[in-house]
């Protein structure tokens, strides 16, 4: 009788994943710490992951490395499986792998792991959250692809990666922001915290034009932001609509985080009722949505 497959829950899938994602980040120095090799292989028998998501290697990055390696040689070995007769393929570890191309290597130490095709994937995400230079946005994508496919929380991301909930909350949130608004910040033209004031305006593209052209400050973004929308867009008209507490937008992030999906929350001033509006985009999130809603039955 074949035997079951166990299912692959965080301890194994995050925790233990973590160490050999560090490694790939380890600074090159003979102090880091190095773990010992399985072995050195040619470096002609080592090939990149051709699934692994967007991954930018700049000259200058990698011509510092390859400067390192030429003097200090790999101390950190490539984390790799085995593709195929006397091939392994990148798990943790192409930053080094293209370098030492560039330092003219012939062979690089490597440690053999037996990682499944999810696995991999999810180290390759793991790897760039790690990234020192990643954006914020591109940091939310990794936290949000995390959650959706392989159904991690908040709180268990932040236990394995040593991240707080709320640095992990917070940039969530940023998803919920219009993409041209997420461009800017993308680019640099807004920081995250001017971004995280925008998040509960129902204007924020116009908002984020203006923080840009004024250069306002964060504080500056946040007084801006809680002003009605007819001082964006003058109407005698329009009537300012009343401004939620913070506590109500925190729960409209933490709830539009772990969901996925934009939720309003609409509290009765006063009162103890209310109602919780989602907001989905296609058919497949409404369909995940009833099975969160239906899980427990």
């Amino acid at each position: 009788m074949a035997s079951k497959k166990k299912p692959r829950g965080l301890g194994r899938g995050l925790s233990a994943l973590m160490a050999d994602v560090t490694e790939d980040n380890a600074v090159q120095t003979s102090d880091s710490g190095p773990r010992r090799p399985d072995m050195y292989v040619p470096i002609e028998r080592i090939v990149p992951n051709p699934d692994q998501p967007r991954r930018d290697f700049t000259p200058e990055q990698l011509e510092e490395l390859a400067n390192s390696i030429r003097e200090k040689g790999v101390i950190q070995p490539l984390i790799v499986r085995e593709k195929g007769a006397n091939s392994y393929e990148i798990v943790a570890g192409e930053r080094r792998w293209r370098a030492s191309q560039m330092a003219q290597l012939h062979e690089l130490p490597i440690v053999v792991r037996e990682y499944d095709d999810t696995e991999v994937l999810e180290i390759a995400i793991i790897e760039n959250i790690q990234r020192a230079d990643l954006n914020p946005v591109e940091e939310a994508m990794g936290y949000r692809h995390l959650m959706e496919k392989f159904g991690h929380t908040q709180e268990k991301l932040s236990e394995a990666l040593g991240k707080s909930r709320s640095h992990i909350a917070n940039l969530m949130r940023l998803l919920n922001l219009p993409d041209d608004v997420l461009g800017m910040l993308k680019e640099g033209h807004l920081s995250a915290g001017h971004a995280r004031a925008l998040v509960p305006s129902d204007n924020a593209s116009e908002l984020a034009k203006k923080v840009v052209k004024g250069g306002l400050s964060v504080r500056q973004t946040e007084k801006l932001a809680k002003k009605p929308s007819s001082l964006v867009e003058q109407n005698s008209k329009s009537r300012p609509k009343t401004q939620k507490d913070a506590d109500t937008v925190a729960l409209e992030g933490d709830l539009s985080a772990n969901l996925g999906m934009k939720v309003s929350v609409d509290h009765t001033t006063g009162g103890e009722s209310g109602k919780i509006t989602v907001l989905y985009q296609t058919l497949d999130e409404l369909d995940e949505l009833c099975r969160i809603l239906t899980a427990s039955r």
